[in-house]
């Protein structure tokens, strides 16, 4: 296996995955490189924040889908801790949504799971260093994200409620809202995922990851 000799010394990872096999190939792969130091594997978000504590690691490899913390609720706790940890997000998913609500709440880095292993050492040294790493296709999704306004709490509501078939009326009931109020944010929402009707409002919604899914 090649090594690549990086910048700035040892730089010290843990790799964050449900997947134990995952866990194990990463750990494999990027402990046979020059300047890389593996100092260990969690399979949830909440292991993954202990370790962070005890060995305070320079760059984390994180999930983002994991059973109970996923990797945004890691994120955003790493973001009220002390040491800065720098995180990579690896993961299968590539949805404008994902991308976007990663990036936001403080991932430096975006890799697929399907990249090579000379990109995934250049984004860690890159990181490490310092600049954000995201790839090209990856920055068109997020740019593509950036250019629709952000849904507000009531309307991620509606349109969740939509997706479940309710009606205005229902929906109205269940928000304890008036019905005038409901078309309100039904407009927005169309306006915003630009869409002309409601079906392919959620369509659009599940397509990009503003809803999430049976992925």
């Amino acid at each position: 296996m090649s090594t690549q000799k990086l910048n700035s010394g040892i730089i010290r990872i843990l790799i964050v995955d449900d997947h134990p096999v995952v866990c194990s190939g990463l750990t494999s792969m990027l402990s046979a490189q020059t300047g890389i130091e593996v100092v260990g594997s969690a399979a949830s978000g909440e292991e993954a924040l202990a370790i962070v504590q005890r060995d305070r690691p320079d760059i984390m490899l994180l999930d983002l889908r994991m059973p109970g913390m996923d990797g945004i609720g890691v994120l955003k706790a790493l973001g009220r801790m002390e040491h800065a940890t720098r995180v990579v997000v690896l993961t299968s998913f590539e949805k404008e949504e994902d991308i976007y609500r990663a990036i936001r709440a403080g991932a430096q880095g975006y890799l697929l799971k399907d990249t090579t292993e000379s990109e995934m050492v250049a984004a860690i040294s890159v990181v490490h260093s310092g600049k954000r790493y995201i790839p090209r296709h990856i920055a068109a999704r997020l740019a593509d994200r950036l250019m629709r306004s952000d849904l507000t709490a009531r309307e991620l509501q509606t349109l969740e409620l939509l997706a479940q078939g309710s009606t205005n009326k229902q929906i109205a009931g269940a928000l304890n809202i008036s019905d005038n109020t409901v078309r309100h944010h039904v407009n927005n929402i169309m306006e915003k995922l630009q869409v002309t009707d409601r079906t392919e409002a959620v369509a659009t919604a599940l397509r990009n990851g503003v809803l999430s899914g049976t992925d």
